[in-house]
């Protein structure tokens, strides 16, 4: 490292970054892998918790798909009311005046 670099450690994933202090750019970076997500306990797990909580994971993925597939079926019928919605309004405008 050079006397123009400062090594800081990253708080949410620890890894270590070199900057250079005149231009406030990382040079380099080495990940930590020690096997551990982000902000979760540093326990040693098995293999079958692992497996539940991808499984639970795909579930919660596949949910949000659902519901997001059903919100965009629903928006066509959305745009349709609205724009009936203004053109209703835009007639009686029209004889208002």
């Amino acid at each position: 490292m050079d006397a123009k670099e400062v090594r800081i450690t990253c708080p949410c994933c620890q890894a270590k970054l070199d900057v250079d202090v005149r231009t406030e750019k990382v040079v380099r970076w080495r990940e930590e892998r020690s096997g551990e997500v982000p902000g979760e306990k540093s326990e040693p797990q098995d293999f079958d918790a692992l497996a539940r909580r991808v499984t639970d994971r795909s579930g919660s993925v596949l949910g949000k798909f659902d519901d997001n597939l059903e919100r965009v079926k629903r928006r066509g019928k959305d745009l349709d009311d609205l724009f009936r919605r203004a053109n209703e309004k835009l007639k009686e405008d029209d004889e208002e005046e």
